[in-house]
């Protein structure tokens, strides 16, 4: 063994309790750490012939960077939709890593046992009933992909055709559907060989919403003439947290032939409250959904699921065959479920977190996030420097700036605010109007917050 292996392994617990100490520092300091920095540009310092072992490693580390990380997982990050990681969820990922157990298989440890725990528990949280079974994947990318592969398989077999035996030149190009469709969907469609160009676009209700017009949607159903179809639904436009009518959509599998996959990144989370639950009607008619973790459950990056009552077409898709593995059998190994062979135990911080703060605890994380975007509405609502560019529905406020506004304007006042260091927000589009949103999903997120970036945006809309 190299010798600085021997040492490192000798003085182990000293290094766990120096990082230990560097991460308290950084978790100490998040209030007042700028929550998004800017590339640094350093040199690149190139692998050392010798390696310098893990503590000085550590030190130089701290060194280059340490007051350089920003606090993404802190309560002011207001871009994407971007959650923290729970006390619980740390331990369960220090754990992850010490463990360091491989998903492939289901009999070679507990892992899968602690998934499968884990999956029932958000199947319970989400109220999904026993039909549906999950799997962790990466993020709402790689969920969309896995539940639009289930899909594309589905429409194979209406025509007595295997996708993932006999490549897409055994059916005909797949139709989708949709009306605000994230652009992970589309990314995922490029992947499946489906292309983006293969989406329909149904129109949305009017009065500015984001929802689809189910009308619309059963006309365009009407047009395919029975041939099987995919439609995605969204419970949770990332611009205003609009919902499709799921329950709408889900009737009309009783006339015409089509997969339902639900896009529920950050929506899904609705089932935590007894306000916003009744916004998912309808989900367990779904065929697959998407839903993250590293968002509203506040584990740490990467952790997503993804959910389906079709295990057997997920099996056809994802199975891996080779001699050292052996036959599929119950309980099925993870390999043969999702893109990945190999992966980490991404079910433990979420397993810590939710047996740690249950049902009430969540409720409360989402309650208290949709509070807190309602009081920026307000503020920005009865302002002279903002307007409003769509109700604030849950958990995110998109807004802009007054006036004759354009893109340049909000790159940057956006710019500004991010070198301000007191929040940090991202730009979009509504309605073809350029505009800032305000995510609010992390559990650290109190009015306080809403005081200090008020402020800030008042400080930086008057440069």
């Amino acid at each position: 063994m190299h010798q600085l292996l021997k040492n490192d392994l000798a003085n182990f617990n000293h290094l766990l309790e120096k990082t230990k100490e560097s991460s308290k520092q950084y978790l100490d300091s998040i209030e007042q750490r700028p929550p998004a920095t800017g590339y640094l540009k350093k040199e690149n310092p190139g692998i050392p012939l010798p390696g310098i072992g893990a503590e000085k490693t550590l030190e130089l580390f701290l060194k280059r960077y340490g007051d350089a990380m920003p606090a993404s997982n802190g309560p002011r990050f207001w871009g994407l939709v971007t959650g923290g990681t729970t006390p619980a969820a740390v331990i369960g990922d220090w754990l992850t890593s010490i463990y360091d157990l491989n998903l492939s298989h289901a009999a070679n440890s507990v892992a899968p046992d602690i998934e499968m725990e884990a999956l029932n528990m958000l199947g319970e949280l989400f109220g999904l009933p026993a039909s549906f079974s999950g799997t962790f994947v990466s993020g709402a990318t790689m969920s969309n992909f896995s539940a639009l592969a289930i899909a594309r398989e589905w429409i194979g077999q209406q025509s007595g055709k295997s996708v993932a035996q006999e490549g897409l030149q055994a059916i005909p190009p797949v139709k989708v559907l949709s009306c605000e469709a994230h652009s992970s969907s589309f990314k995922a469609m490029a992947m499946l060989g489906l292309g983006r160009n293969s989406l329909k676009v149904i129109a949305r209700l009017p009065e500015n919403r984001e929802a689809m017009n189910v009308v619309e949607l059963r006309k365009a159903l009407e047009t395919l003439n029975g041939e099987p179809c995919i439609v995605i639904a969204n419970a949770g436009t990332v611009n205003t947290v609009d919902f499709d009518d799921v329950q709408a959509i889900a009737a009309l599998k009783s006339e015409f032939n089509f997969w339902l996959h639900v896009d529920a990144a950050f929506g899904g989370f609705a089932a935590c409250s007894p306000k916003f639950k009744h916004l998912l009607n309808g989900i367990e008619h779904a065929d697959s959904i998407t839903i993250d973790a590293h968002k509203w459950l506040n584990v740490p990056y990467d952790s997503a699921m993804v959910f389906t009552r079709h295990r057997d077409l997920q099996i056809s898709v994802f199975q891996n065959s080779a001699a050292y593995l052996g036959p599929i059998s119950e309980p099925v190994d993870f390999i043969h479920l999702t893109p990945e062979n190999s992966r980490r135990l991404r079910a433990l911080p979420a397993w810590f977190s939710l047996m740690a703060y249950g049902k009430e605890g969540y409720q409360d994380i989402v309650e208290r996030n949709c509070e807190t975007a309602k009081l920026l509405g307000d503020r920005i609502e009865a302002s002279k420097e903002f307007r409003l560019l769509a109700p604030v529905r849950m958990n995110v406020v998109c807004f802009t700036l007054s006036g004759e506004v354009t893109a340049e304007k909000v790159k940057t006042f956006l710019a500004d605010l991010r070198e301000d260091g007191r929040v940090f927000m991202t730009p979009t589009t509504y309605l073809g109007t350029p505009g800032i949103r305000a995510a609010f999903s992390n559990w650290r997120t109190q009015e306080i917050d809403v005081e200090i970036a008020w402020q800030a945006m008042l400080d930086c809309v008057k440069k």
